[in-house]
């Protein structure tokens, strides 16, 4: 797909009519202050799977964090900053994870884990002198006498050399005691007599890998909380491990809502493909979690009570519904299930009308819009950093670089664009609006452009895809 930046313009969808109407008056590009917009002005990202099921919901000025449990009226919070949320999102999960029981697994089993404990060597590395070239194992000055036998790896204890004795040796073999070095095979020579000679001058251990060398038996290998990589798992097979001590993959269930909703064949008479459905277990896999289930409830609110009722996922992860609509029973759900609200609604487009609430002690739900990039957002804002924290997966090493073109921005809020990567710049992608995923198909990375648009040559921060940076087979594991 060719790289067309975003110089399309705000979409319609991204700004309501008075909002509209405030852009024209301020003639400045940056819309009103947060603080003197209405309770209601949102983005038209919807809550179903690329149509808009009911007005987005309105936010009372209180605390995002502070989480309100029903005891009356109904609540809403006001939507919280992008980076604000997502810091909510990977602290309301800290006690969860300080209870989180490790598990040991088979190595086969430990790609993508974190360690729960260091990982300490078992044997010196290596466990004997070896070889490290193929050649001979010499002992003395030369030249020497070759002995008929030869050493290969896996061999048993070999017989000590002798002073002016040489016997052929392949890399990996146990040194004989009382050798002075390896000489390789292209640096020595022998004469009529058999003898061996030097090419070159010797030094003495030279090509031998002494025991121990890489690390002694008890040595720290690697810390608590090493993501299990598979480099991880050749050393400490060579460690002498059979199974490693990880924390285990948090659990996640896939709850999809709308009746208007087909897994099969091509949209017709109002009914749309879900989108979602295929995409969300693969992306929640590439985050370190294992999707138990994906249920298909439509827009049945005694349905979706009874799954967030039954469930024991540490996480929920809802698609559509987050909205005030007719067909909308999220928020409803919540307050009929005493949760606890710790962010309702993000400024960040698209995917405003997202949401993270507390079940339990030890169960979150996160609510994601309904349009597909929408529903993309929410999942790298809020299940993201949740996820990571109850995995111990280390933070990403947050990065930006410059656009290649101007971004244009939401006046107030943050916005996501999909953009690819090309040498030291970020090329953003044309396909960005809430119900779009030509755009994210082909994107890197997505960059967080800050209220108000980002310039061409302006450095912004990027977030990566799971499987740009990890192997699209390794992070799916």
């Amino acid at each position: 797909m060719t790289a067309r930046g975003t110089g399309q313009g705000l979409d319609a969808e991204d700004l309501d009519v008075e909002e509209a109407l405030a852009l024209v008056k301020d003639g400045n590009g940056t819309g009103r202050p947060a603080a003197e917009r209405g309770p209601g002005q949102c983005e038209g990202d919807g809550t179903s799977h690329g149509s808009s099921r009911g007005a987005p919901s309105p936010h009372a000025a209180s605390s995002p964090e502070a989480g309100h449990r029903k005891g009356g009226a109904e609540h809403r919070h006001r939507a919280a900053p992008w980076p604000e949320a997502r810091a909510v999102a990977a602290r309301a999960a800290r006690s969860a994870a300080a209870r989180r029981a490790p598990v040991s697994v088979p190595l086969g089993n430990a790609l993508g884990l974190a360690l729960a404990a260091p990982l300490a060597a078992l044997t010196d590395l290596p466990s004997f002198d070896t070889s490290a070239m193929d050649g001979w194992a010499v002992a003395g000055p030369g030249p020497w006498h070759v002995r008929e036998e030869g050493l290969l790896a896996g061999s048993a204890a070999p017989v000590p050399l002798a002073d002016g004795e040489a016997v052929r040796i392949a890399t990996g073999a146990r040194i004989p005691p009382d050798t002075t070095a390896v000489l390789r095979s292209e640096h020595g020579r022998t004469d009529d007599n058999g003898r061996l000679h030097p090419t070159r001058e010797m030094q003495h251990g030279q090509d031998i890998r002494p025991r121990g060398q890489e690390c002694r038996s008890g040595d720290q290998l690697l810390r608590a909380g090493a993501l299990v990589t598979p480099a991880v798992l050749g050393l400490a097979s060579a460690a002498g491990y059979d199974t490693l001590t990880v924390v285990p993959r948090p659990r996640v269930e896939v709850l999809v809502l709308g009746d208007e909703l087909l897994t099969e064949g091509r949209p017709h008479d109002g009914l749309i493909r879900d989108a979602l459905g295929p995409m969300l277990p693969p992306w929640l896999r590439a985050l370190g979690a294992e999707v138990t289930a994906v249920r298909r409830l439509g827009d049945d609110a005694k349905a979706l009570y009874r799954a967030v009722t039954a469930s024991v996922a540490d996480l929920v992860v809802t698609t559509g519904g987050t909205a005030s609509g007719p067909v909308d029973h999220v928020h409803p759900t919540l307050r009929r299930l005493d949760a606890e609200l710790l962010v309702d609604g993000v400024e960040v487009r698209p995917g405003h009308p997202m949401l993270l609430a507390r079940l339990g002690d030890d169960q979150h739900l996160v609510g994601l819009p309904g349009n597909p990039l929408a529903a993309v957002s929410g999942l790298l804002t809020l299940a993201e950093p949740l996820l990571r924290t109850l995995a111990a997966r280390p933070a990403p090493e947050s990065y930006a670089l410059p656009l290649s073109q101007a971004a244009h921005g939401h006046p107030y809020d943050t916005r996501l664009i999909p953009v690819v990567l090309r040498g030291d710049h970020a090329v953003p992608l044309h396909y960005n609006g809430p119900a779009m995923l030509r755009g994210i198909a082909a994107a890197d990375a997505l960059a967080v452009v800050p209220p108000g648009g980002a310039r061409a040559g302006q450095t912004t921060e990027l977030l990566d895809l799971p499987w740009a940076t990890a192997g699209i087979d390794a992070c799916f594991t």
